[in-house]
């Protein structure tokens, strides 16, 4: 038992005389170093830590059409200098000269005493990771890297050249929206957040020692750990430049004078569906500005350019043709309680017009009874489907799917389900949608629609990326898609072109007054009632939206155009008043900067020539008017002895003949240039005076006057 005791005596002491002190002593350290000292032992734990960076790489180019720099990637560099990174005799050595190169050209408040006490005071500090200027391009930091010291080496001299890089726009707010950005937390936006991947290239990786835990600063540890980052590829666009930028002045015009809420307008090419241009322009507290996409992104109803659907609709399924009749009741009917009205002024005088003349006139009345007639729940009745087929042949010309443009953010279209409840169906639900109300779609969407009637009823595909490049090679080409082959037959396509021109070219057509006598173009205006609601005291109506959409040159379509203005507060709200304007100066620009749009002069059998069309009378030096008309191989006949000559057309025929000149007497200078007519006269010692401008139309003295050194006026023109 005693040694039993002694053996209990032993355990207890070293359990309560040793282990438990030492574990209350171990607890209470690790409970100060882990909660009083913790911030302390932390950020002394990553001080000096080793990891692996990653690397930003260059990002790609985006690209006009012409390869003109959409947005670009400027190169920078924030330098920085650590004061121990060099030996004391080299930091010695090289102290003075580079103290007076840092206060000539870096530290512009320092003198060269003061920046020499500053680098002794670097040195003495702790601080490795010293900024001496930010963003600093790669010239200027050539310049300084081969300062006294620097020029040593990032580990022997201890500069540091951060690279970093910051997209530019050269072209400024040009197509801002489209081409869009990428920043951290936020939502990428446009081509930049679409094709990011393609053009963010992949990221390198760089060992790099923390020099500031506090702020995070990082330190390369040596060029060996470098994992080179790839470069991004760039992307070429289907935009246009110049047409750009007619579109973005012509609709920025526009919305500043009729003080809209909003704008947008596209221009498409019929041809292959490239986006030539897309502005989208917002009200904002500091201007004009391109916030959103409305052209992709705004679902709205879109009035009466819906109306060529429409009829289309009723021309495929065989139900009219343009010259039936249809009453418009002088411009005012009911559905179920609900007045529909007219806005032309012609309704008013007229009971019963052809369907084209509806169309034209942009009748609501004429249009919503036709589709009532045709498609309404009495012909349903009659075991013709209804409603439901005239929302299956809206859907055949793909007007309830998305187009696909490469940028996010695109709304769907909305078409209501014949009778349904979930989509409010109601009985002038098909009559108000026949005119471009109670549906939804985005201006792009509208416009593929538009698009495909100009090209003979091909649907394509809209896109704004032509191409993928990398080190001006293309690796991926994208090429024009087709939707649809036919979203209808020849014979309705042909017949919905036909009353399109007529909107423009008929004198009762709602555009008429934008018709140009330079080149045709074809379209429907669009006036919708926004945010608008019904009650007891009638209809409410909260604004606006104008629109205008359609295409050019008609006969061999070459572009198509959509404009949408919202909410115009001034300078009227019709389509044809606010948005059709636009069009056509978009248009007129275009007609005339675009070589395409024109047939060359020599395309055709050369014309005959004809007394009318030659330079006749045309007084000149002889062998000047021969290279003249070699140049121009315009054939002629003669060959006079005299110095000067006189072209006289008679029939088909150029007749050089001579025009001689007698040295006594003032000469016939009448139709002479004037460098021609001046050597002529001073040569026989006359001294000439001339008013005007062109060539001699009349002189002062006679001609066969005797020449005595007189002072002759010479009358141009």
């Amino acid at each position: 038992m005693d040694i039993k005791n002694e053996v209990l005596y032993r355990v207890y002491f070293l359990l309560f005389g040793i282990v438990v002190p030492v574990s209350i002593v171990l607890l209470y350290k690790t409970v100060v170093i882990s909660y009083v000292e913790g911030d302390k032992w932390r950020d002394r734990g990553r001080d000096n830590y080793l990891e692996y960076r990653s690397v930003e790489a260059d990002r790609g180019n985006i690209l006009a059409e012409d390869g003109s720099l959409l947005a670009t990637s400027i190169p920078y560099f924030n330098l920085y200098f650590d004061p121990h990174a060099s030996s004391d005799e080299a930091f010695a050595k090289n102290l003075d000269t580079l103290a007076q190169c840092l206060a000539t050209y870096v530290l512009e408040d320092y003198t060269p005493g003061g920046a020499r006490k500053l680098l002794e005071d670097l040195r003495a500090g702790g601080d490795r990771h010293v900024v001496l200027k930010r963003k600093v391009s790669f010239a200027e930091k050539k310049f300084i890297e081969d300062f006294p010291l620097f020029r040593l080496g990032r580990f022997k001299g201890g500069f540091i050249a951060e690279k970093t890089s910051e997209r530019k726009r050269p072209f400024g707010l040009l197509a801002q929206r489209t081409i869009g950005y990428v920043r951290e937390n936020a939502k990428p936006v446009g081509l930049e957040g679409q094709f990011d991947p393609v053009l963010g290239g992949e990221p390198g990786q760089k060992l790099m020692i923390c020099v500031d835990p506090r702020a995070d600063l990082w330190m390369p540890v040596d060029d060996l750990t470098v994992i080179e980052p790839e470069s991004g590829s760039d992307i070429t666009t289907t935009l246009d430049i110049n047409i750009q930028d007619i579109t973005e002045e012509a609709l920025l015009r526009a919305v500043n004078y009729h003080d809209a809420e909003w704008g947008t307008a596209v221009v498409m090419e019929v041809e292959t569906g490239a986006i030539k241009a897309i502005a989208n322009l917002g009200r904002t507290d500091e201007g004009w500005w391109e916030t959103f996409n409305y052209a992709v992104g705004a679902a709205v109803e879109p009035g009466s350019t819906f109306k060529a659907a429409t009829l289309m609709a009723l021309l495929e399924d065989g139900l009219v043709d343009l010259d039936d009749s249809i009453r418009i009741e002088h411009g005012r009917t009911t559905f179920y309680d609900e007045v529909l009205e007219d806005a032309s002024p012609y309704s008013a005088k007229l009971d019963t017009i052809r369907v084209r003349d509806a169309f034209e006139m942009s009748s609501n009345v004429g249009v919503a009874k036709m589709v009532q007639e045709h498609y309404g729940e009495k012909t349903r009745e009659n075991g013709n489907e209804g409603p439901a087929r005239f929302i299956r042949r809206l859907k055949s010309f793909n007007l309830n799917m998305p187009t696909g443009i490469e940028i996010g953010g695109e709304a769907n279209p909305y078409i209501k389900e014949a009778f349904s409840s979930k989509d409010d169906w109601s009985g002038t639900t098909l009559p108000w949608m026949s005119i471009g109300y109670e549906i939804r779609l985005t201006p792009l969407q509208l416009l593929s629609f538009y698009n495909s009637i100009a090209s003979g009823g091909k649907m394509m595909k809209p896109y704004l990326v032509s191409s993928v490049q990398r080190f001006g090679e293309t690796v991926e080409t994208y090429r024009p898609t087709v939707i649809n082959r036919r979203i209808a037959s020849d014979k309705t396509i042909d017949k919905v072109q036909e009353v399109l021109e007529s909107v423009v070219e008929s004198e009762r057509g709602t555009a008429h007054k934008l018709r140009s006598d330079r080149y045709r173009f074809a379209g429907k205006t669009g006036t919708a009632q926004v945010n608008y609601s019904s009650g007891n005291r009638g209809r409410r109506i909260g604004g606006y939206q104008a629109s205008f959409v359609g295409y050019f040159p008609v006969e061999k379509p070459k572009y198509s155009c959509i404009v949408v203005i919202n909410k115009p507060r001034r300078g009227g709200f019709y389509g044809s008043d606010v948005a059709g304007p636009v069009f056509r100066e978009i248009a007129d620009k275009i007609f005339v900067t675009v070589e395409d749009l024109h047939q060359p002069i020599n395309s055709g059998a050369r014309p005959a020539y004809t007394a009318e069309n030659m330079p006749g009378f045309t007084i000149g030096d002889k062998k000047e008017l021969a290279t003249v008309l070699r140049y121009l191989d315009i054939p002629y006949y003669g060959a006079p002895s005299t110095e000067l000559a006189v072209l006289r057309p008679r029939s088909d025929s150029l007749i050089m003949e001579m025009r001689s000149l007698t040295d006594e007497q003032v000469p016939n200078v009448v139709g002479l240039g004037l460098r021609d007519a001046v050597f002529v006269l001073e040569n026989r010692g006359l001294k000439v005076e001339v008013e005007g401008f062109g060539k001699v139309a009349r002189q002062s003295i006679l001609p066969g006057t005797r020449a005595r050194g007189q002072s002759i006026r010479l009358y141009l023109r």
